[in-house]
């Protein structure tokens, strides 16, 4: 018997305005690609007048026009009134957080018929502003809110100008890296060969953004059109914000998808899930070459699904870099020599990450993959922030019993772990916990960053300048090394003081 609350996903939507697919003013408003994938996922489901009973409408943030009410907006163009809707925060995890508390409120009688959409029209922005203009899109507020960071930023972070997610993930893949005694160019001979079957995903992907195969050393190999952006992160390892892309989901419970007279084998049900959070700042984490958040979350998703990682035959890891893609691996114990693909899309890099709302493209991907493969699992995984927030989604078109995921209990045991204090005024010795060197457009290196070990549980962040010593710390690895720290005043942007750490080596 199948609980009839149970929530499956029936209907999804995608689309992609590649560049040499549209005209000087590039690809639709968000608004309008709402509606459109949105309708788009209507069709699919077989039944497009589910759109005007929908009782509940989240929309993802965007970041590329303000609106002054983004679901409304929306449900006026679907011709629906649904009782809630809601416009999100930011962040990887975000879509599919929404789809599991769409499925939460399925489960408890109080929706039946949700939809979860996002769209990005990044890249038409940075178009319009290379030509030194503007877009000029409808319904912007009376007055623009902030963008909606969930935490401040550490004066200390921004100091050391640790604010670039390439960066901060750079930084945990380095971490990993020596935390197993991998030799650096090794190390990134492995993030290569990890990426380079994505690339063959996108190519054949005709919603990825670059549909481009690429080798292991087209990948790995810093050239002018593939800088080194963050060592050990050349250009074509990070993710791509910059898309013109949108995509829906709609998701009711069983026995309205029998009402509606949804075929079962359209349908694809959550089977099981969880959210978790790591530590805010970088330094915080005691262990900076793993995530126990991430290992909490997979493994109580895992349980309600029923299912080990052999079971899973297909995989939408979060990619947004490297060390989102390793950490993932090695909590569910997923080596290089696996056969199975990483992605389903072609990843955050290739396929695009397009803001928060990647996660949507994921979803939606893996609902048609599954659907080509009847009772076959798929899982998908978000990581937010800096390493901060992790989130997994188990999906089958065989239903199962389904509950929520005990998140509450799980969060609390995380937030009982020891976590390392943030020194702002370090004068002496420390010792490379981590680093990462960054480079400039012209793909040269400028700096370093450095997270440092001044005490028991306690860290301070210090940028290396010398730039000889930034190059051998690409080819010889300095964690472990002794650094000489020295505070410096400085002014942030925020018209505050604070300090600033220069680090020499002295060994």
């Amino acid at each position: 018997m199948i609980d009839p609350r149970t929530p499956c996903i029936i209907g999804v939507g995608r689309k992609t305005w590649h560049p040499d697919e549209v005209d000087e003013n590039g690809a639709p408003e968000p608004l309008k690609m709402w509606e459109l994938v949105s309708r788009a996922a209507g069709d699919d489901s077989g039944v497009p007048k589910i759109l005007e009973s929908l009782d509940s409408i989240d929309v993802v943030y965007s970041q590329t026009w303000q609106y002054d009410d983004a679901p409304g907006r929306l449900s006026e163009l679907l011709k629906t009134k649904p009782s809630r809707s809601e416009y999100s925060g930011i962040g990887g995890t975000t879509p599919q957080v929404l789809t599991q508390n769409a499925a939460t409120r399925i489960l408890a009688g109080k929706s039946d018929a949700a939809l979860i959409v996002g769209a990005e029209a990044l890249a038409t922005k940075r178009a319009f502003k290379k030509r030194g203009e503007s877009p000029t899109y409808s319904f912007p507020p009376a007055n623009k809110t902030p963008f909606p960071w969930e935490a401040p930023f550490d004066d200390s972070e921004l100091a050391h100008e640790i604010t670039p997610a390439w960066l901060t993930f750079a930084l945990f893949d380095s971490a990993r890296r020596a935390s197993r005694g991998v030799a650096l160019d090794e190390y990134r001979e492995e993030l290569g060969r990890m990426f380079a079957p994505m690339t063959k995903i996108a190519a054949a992907n005709p919603d990825a953004w670059y549909r481009i195969a690429r080798t292991v050393n087209e990948i790995v190999e810093p050239q002018p059109d593939n800088r080194m952006v963050g060592y050990p992160y050349t250009k074509y390892m990070v993710s791509v914000m910059d898309v013109d892309m949108a995509a829906a989901v709609i998701m009711t419970s069983h026995e309205r998808a029998d009402s509606l007279g949804i075929p079962r084998d359209r349908r694809v049900y959550l089977r099981g899930w969880c959210y978790a959070t790591d530590p805010i700042y970088v330094a915080e984490h005691p262990d900076l070459s793993a995530s126990p958040a991430m290992a909490a979350a997979g493994k109580e998703a895992q349980r309600l699904a029923g299912v080990g990682t052999d079971e899973i035959a297909h995989l939408d890891l979060y990619s947004c870099f490297g060390s989102s893609l390793n950490f993932a691996r090695d909590t569910l114990g997923i080596s290089l020599a696996d056969t199975r693909p990483l992605t389903v899309t072609g990843g955050l890099p290739y396929h695009g990450g397009a803001g928060s709302d990647y996660m949507t493209h994921s979803i939606a991907t893996m609902a048609d993959t599954l659907r080509n493969d009847p009772g076959s699992y798929g899982m998908v995984t978000g990581v937010g922030m800096h390493m901060t927030k992790h989130v997994f989604g188990i999906y089958s078109t065989t239903p199962g019993t389904l509950a929520p995921p005990n998140q509450k209990d799980i969060q609390s045991q995380l937030d009982k772990k020891p976590t390392n204090k943030i020194v702002e005024s370090h004068n002496g010795l420390a010792t490379v916990a981590t680093y990462c060197v960054v480079h400039g457009r012209d793909g040269e290196p400028q700096h370093a960053v450095l997270v440092c070990d001044v005490e028991e549980s306690q860290r301070a962040y210090a940028i290396l300048s010398d730039i000889e010593a930034c190059r051998m710390g690409e080819n010889t690895e300095l964690i472990g090394r002794s650094v000489q720290l020295t505070p410096t005043a400085i002014d942030l942007p925020t018209s505050k003081s604070a300090t600033r750490h220069y680090a020499e080596l002295v060994n």
